[in-house]
């Protein structure tokens, strides 16, 4: 893996990240919403372009939990509660998309203890929002429970991509919170959700280009080692 140029491929996502971040803390309205449509679409570039091999299940998986965060994204932006519950959806299956990438390849380790702390998340979580979500309980809660498996199941692999996990349970509980919970009052929490959502999509990325191009060397050896006592 070239570590510079996989840098330097993530540096437009960084800097308009950055961009978007500083304009919600601001109240550069028109900036911040021009600026969050780019974000998964050069995060996407990025992903792609350092990856060792385009054509893979690892490709095909990582780029399908970034462009349904986009059309997530772009949903939210939708005026109106049909708009959260569709960028909901989108949201629900990149996370569908995450979680089969890292069950299916991208599996390290043993599930560690400390993942005990999601599902204990998810009842806290289900606890405190439940009577202020309405009709909206069952989606919430569904939804927390995919995230909180994709956190979860994030821990057994690398540990930008565990980081990765657990900043986007943050990001979501703290928009969750600030959209239902009233009283909920959190200085500069529309820049602290960004702030940890770019955080996480961007260690999750990373990782997963680490770990791909990690694979390929390990299986690059194993067919030379097959090769050679085949011989």
């Amino acid at each position: 893996m070239n570590k510079t140029r996989t840098i330097i491929m993530f540096v437009p996502f960084l800097v308009v990240g950055i961009i978007h971040i500083v304009a919600l803390a601001v109240g550069a309205t028109a900036l911040s919403g021009f600026t969050k449509p780019l974000l998964m679409l050069l995060l996407l570039a990025a992903f792609l372009f350092s990856l060792p091999r385009v054509r893979s299940e690892i490709a095909l998986l990582g780029a399908l939990g970034i462009i349904l965060s986009w059309v997530g994204d772009v949903s939210l932006a939708s005026p109106g509660g049909l708009g959260f519950l569709i960028g909901l959806g989108f949201f629900l299956l990149a996370h569908v998309a995450y979680i089969l990438l890292f069950w299916r390849k991208l599996r390290t380790r043993k599930l560690p203890i400390v993942a005990a702390i999601y599902p204990l998340w998810w009842i806290g979580l289900v606890v405190v929002l439940a009577p202020h979500l309405g009709n909206l309980l069952i989606p919430v809660a569904v939804y927390g429970l995919v995230l909180g498996s994709m956190g979860a199941l994030a821990l057994r692999s690398d540990i930008r991509i565990a980081i990765g996990g657990a900043l986007f349970v943050v990001s979501d509980t703290l928009l969750g919170l600030d959209r239902f919970l009233p009283g909920f009052d959190l200085w500069q929490v529309s820049a602290m959700i960004m702030t940890t959502y770019i955080a996480a999509q961007g260690l999750i990325a990373y990782g997963v280009i680490r770990m791909a191009w990690s694979r390929g060397v390990v299986d690059s050896k194993a067919r030379s080692a097959d090769v050679s006592a085949s011989m």
